[in-house]
């Protein structure tokens, strides 16, 4: 049979190993009949194996899946307003304009304890568009967006405040507020903090007593699966050098094994006319498809020539080249000729390994 259609069948074969159930494939109903018919076990088709079910959970035991955390507080859904006018805080502000803006800042705290916050934000608006830099009127614009319920708004108000003054206890007080409102509570708490710092007051406690906790469990929640992603990856890097290992052993093996080398079909006695030719050691096989010791010694002849390179191993069917068996008086098989410059040397008749080595060892080189 040609190498490159015993190559086809290998792979054929290596496919049908790792999914037996293939055999069952309508198209390959022919050679199923013919497995049956010498007497093969044929795989019956399953559903999936359980094997597919615990790599899976193998997959899962890799992966860390982290738990969606019970945090308290009632949160408020992201405002989404157009920018409040913010002014232009590079503007050179007389005093006439910090009376000006004071007016409106006396209107609002006026609408706020009557709980008209819109009103409220109206007047801040004029006296910051009059006074744009003054941290206090967009901290307190902040306040009241706050109250409004509109955390975006506020922080933006909060966060101009702090441009102007970076020490304004007001301006982290309600951007602290206004993060706790979105559920943002590590930020929350640290704007908090150092709004405590800087001005403390009842409702900056307040607010710490609600975020606080909420940060100690995100934290622990945190330390928690950080250590699960450490053992993780140590799990991982201990699997990596186990499979490396065993590459490398798989890897040693293989070069362990010797290779098969190069034996000749003689297909007519001028083939092997030829080959005979060569100065080197040649060694004439004569075997039979049926012959069963044949088969036996086959692979230690393809692995002898892969060991010696320089001898031609050739191969004579006799069923085949039956004038050259008679001619060479081959009475039984496998019989093995040494052949060296012309005239046989050496004769090693049946399945014999050491006869085939002697006579390699004797001749070979």
């Amino acid at each position: 049979m040609e190498k490159e259609k015993v190559e086809e069948l290998r792979k054929f074969v290596a496919y049908c190993k790792s999914n037996p159930s293939s055999i069952n494939d309508p198209s390959l109903s022919f050679f199923k009949d013919y497995l049956l018919s010498v007497g093969a076990r044929i795989p019956t088709e399953s559903s999936p194996k359980s094997s597919n079910t615990e790599s899976n959970y193998e997959d899962l035991e890799d992966e860390i899946i982290e738990s969606d955390l019970e945090l308290d507080g009632d949160l408020v859904e992201p405002d989404s307003d157009p920018q409040q006018p913010m002014g232009d805080f590079t503007k050179e502000v007389s005093e006439e304009d910090r009376d000006a803006a004071q007016m409106h800042k006396s209107n609002a705290m006026a609408t706020i304890s009557e709980g008209y916050f819109d009103e409220a934000v109206e007047e801040l608006t004029k006296a910051i568009l009059i006074n744009p830099t003054s941290a206090i009127l967009y901290a307190t614009r902040a306040s009241v967006f706050v109250k409004l319920k509109k955390p975006n708004a506020a922080i933006k108000d909060a966060n101009r405040a702090l441009e102007i003054n970076a020490d304004s206890a007001k301006g982290y007080k309600y951007r602290g507020i206004a993060k706790t409102m979105l559920g943002k509570w590590e930020e929350a708490a640290k704007d908090l903090q150092l709004a405590a710092q800087l001005d403390y007051d009842e409702e900056i406690n307040s607010f710490l007593k609600k975020v606080e906790p909420n940060v100690h469990k995100i934290e622990e929640h945190r330390r928690k699966y950080e250590k699960l992603r450490k053992e993780r990856e140590i799990k991982k890097a201990e699997k990596r050098k186990q499979a490396e290992a065993q590459a490398a052993y798989e890897r040693s093996k293989e070069e362990e094994k010797p290779s098969e080398g190069k034996v000749i079909s003689i297909r007519s006695e001028s083939d092997l006319d030829s080959k005979l030719k060569s100065p080197n050691l040649s060694i004439l096989y004569f075997t039979a498809t049926w012959c069963g010791p044949c088969r036996a010694v086959g692979p230690l002849y393809k692995t002898l020539a892969g060991q010696n390179p320089k001898i031609n191993f050739l191969k004579l069917d006799i069923d085949q080249l039956g004038n050259l068996a008679q001619k060479w008086k081959v009475m039984s098989v496998p019989t093995f000729y040494f052949v060296k410059n012309g005239k046989e040397v050496y004769k090693v008749v049946g399945a014999d390994k050491h006869g085939l080595e002697k006579g390699i060892q004797m001749y070979g080189n």
